[in-house]
């Protein structure tokens, strides 16, 4: 999950992470990103940061995430009202991919929560934090306690020496399996780690408290394989990955089967499972299941070496507008443009010839699956 930025009008009422003087005495260019004031890249640039994470590892400040705990006997049953996916069967030290609901099935924000043993921890998009705070106080706050937890910062350390950088910190996440999640710590400081992340790569994201968050980047950056990366390359590593950007490839007006999201509603939530519907906006997202949406997110390669933005549109052989890009760039690891967008169902198959309409030129492009760059989640042996 990865959200949007929504800059304040002024540079001074951007918020900062606990982070932001690491982020200076780094030489990051900050930019405001969801409310704060965010590294875009660092002085090695955009490409460097992209390819060393997908060589060794990079370490991401996502502390402008909104977390919050969930907690009482009834939360997992009451967070299923909100969300199309299997709460109740999530087994403790796992995480699951989630999405927050409107009444027409349109996606409000997408989540990771993990079960733990006393709670339920969640993970929002920052641009959507106080909107997702405000939405599950008032449909489930009568059936759980919700805690929202802004003192904790998180840490994303993704690469395929994550492992190897973060074990020599904190014995015993080499352990971990993708979407495990653990209670560990830091020299005292409590720590809640779960191996995952949002590059397509190994890696692991890390909730702390903020007093010592700036301290434990520092010593994930004093490893030898671990490099700071800016928004600039944790956009195209996501791209590459075929993962959606809150605001860009999804928001209210989308529902998770138009978006290609269908593999996060397990059986048990679909027409016909022990516990199907029940959530806000199951009759339309149900329906669709069954009959197929009108349109569809798909992956898109051009075969010209000319970039695809989010916006351009899209038409069929005939000249039919027939969709949108909502996500495009020239992807380092792929080294070709790519680009996710929306389009009519019956131009969704792989080997579909589109034309993207660049400032007055045709560029060929061909519906592709997605990801771009496989994905290299650790699953164990």
């Amino acid at each position: 999950m990865s959200d949007t930025s929504s800059a304040p009008a002024s540079p001074a009422a951007l918020l900062r992470t606990p982070l932001y003087d690491l982020h200076l005495a780094l030489g990051a260019r900050m930019v405001p990103f969801a409310g704060y004031s965010m590294p875009v890249q660092y002085p090695a640039g955009v490409l460097a940061e992209h390819l060393h994470t997908r060589k060794l590892a990079g370490l991401f400040d996502v502390s402008h995430m909104g977390q919050l705990s969930l907690s009482g006997p009834q939360a997992a049953q009451a967070l299923e009202t909100l969300v199309p996916v299997d709460v109740i069967g999530l087994a403790p030290g796992r995480q699951r991919y989630g999405m927050l609901l409107n009444e027409a099935g349109g996606i409000l924000d997408d989540l990771m929560f993990s079960r733990r043993t006393d709670d339920i921890f969640v993970v929002v998009n920052g641009a959507c934090k106080v909107a997702d705070l405000a939405h599950i106080t008032q449909h489930i706050g009568a059936q759980c306690t919700v805690t929202p937890l802004p003192e904790q910062a998180l840490l994303a350390l993704q690469g395929p020496s994550a492992v190897h950088a973060l074990q020599r910190l904190v014995p015993g996440v080499a352990a971990m399996v993708f979407m495990d999640g653990a209670d560990f710590a830091w020299q005292g400081h409590p720590l809640f780690i779960t191996r995952s992340g949002y590059t397509g790569e190994d890696g692991f994201e890390i909730s702390l408290h903020q007093d010592c968050a700036s301290a434990f980047a520092q010593a994930l950056l004093a490893q030898p394989e671990v490099m700071p990366i800016g928004l600039g390359a944790r956009n195209s590593l996501r791209l590459e990955a075929g993962l959606c950007l809150y605001g860009n490839d999804m928001d209210a007006q989308t529902t998770p089967v138009e978006a290609a999201l269908g593999w996060a509603i397990q059986k048990v939530r679909r027409s016909g499972g022990a516990r199907a519907g029940g959530f806000i906006g199951a009759d339309k997202v149900l329906a669709q299941m069954h009959t197929g949406p009108e349109r569809l997110r798909v992956g898109l390669r051009a075969l010209e070496r000319v970039p695809v933005r989010e916006h351009t549109a899209l038409q069929d052989a005939s000249g039919q507008a027939v969709g949108e890009v909502c996500s495009g760039l020239l992807a380092p690891t792929a080294d070709a443009p790519i680009a996710m967008a929306y389009v009519r169902a019956d131009c969704a198959a792989p080997g579909t010839l589109l034309q993207a309409q660049v400032r007055g030129k045709q560029v060929p492009m061909q519906v592709c699956p997605m990801p771009f760059v496989p994905h290299r989640y650790h699953r164990g042996a």
